[in-house]
């Protein structure tokens, strides 16, 4: 009957409007302007940069390489995920901004790979130091496998509740800044003074 009525299909309602929510409207961008850190490891990497090459064209989905965490809004972990490297990866996942994303490329870097049975030193799959969102598997994988993942990352994007996320984080610090009060009351054995 009216424009209301046709909410379920907000895209034609009528040329040139749409109806949608400032949290739609917010993350329908977050999700097509994702930058990515660059951080390949091994054999993946060079189907990481075929990727990025005319033919496949990773920027058609938004998505720019940048060298420094603190730019970047996903990590994509691309081959074999030794311990000498596990705390680097886990130091440039702490440097990046929230929200922060993480995309495991290749049976290594989400399993261990061919090494997990008898390579002493590599880690057997990386979301032991970090959370992932987004696995990709294949020895290497295809770049279309990598498109379906990264289609995936923009889905869980898009479906994000920024708001109430910032209403929970504003508890969890709440919850923190009382802990921490409840810290400094300092506990001191019987017949100890506190030096000022």
């Amino acid at each position: 009957m009216g424009l209301l009525n046709r909410l379920d299909d907000p895209y034609n309602i009528a040329p040139g409007i749409v109806l949608g929510t400032m949290e739609d409207l917010l993350n329908w961008g977050r999700a097509r302007s994702d930058w990515y850190l660059q951080f390949g490891l091994a054999c993946c990497a060079i189907e990481f940069m075929a990727l990025n090459a005319s033919h496949y064209d990773f920027m058609r989905f938004g998505c720019i390489p940048r060298t420094s965490p603190r730019q970047a809004d996903f990590i994509i972990i691309s081959g074999t995920v030794t311990l000498k490297m596990a705390e680097r990866i886990k130091r440039l996942y702490e440097q990046m901004a929230e929200p922060k994303y993480v995309m495991a490329m290749g049976s290594c870097s989400i399993c261990g790979g061919p090494y997990w049975k008898q390579g002493y030193h590599v880690l057997k799959g990386v979301d032991r130091i970090i959370p992932v969102d987004v696995y990709v598997p294949g020895c290497p994988p295809r770049p279309e496998a990598f498109f379906e993942g990264m289609m995936k990352l923009q889905d869980k994007i898009i479906k994000q509740k920024i708001f109430e996320k910032r209403a929970r984080l504003a508890e969890e610090d709440a919850k923190l800044a009382s802990q921490h009060n409840e810290n400094n009351n300092i506990h001191l054995p019987t017949g100890w003074t506190e030096v000022k």
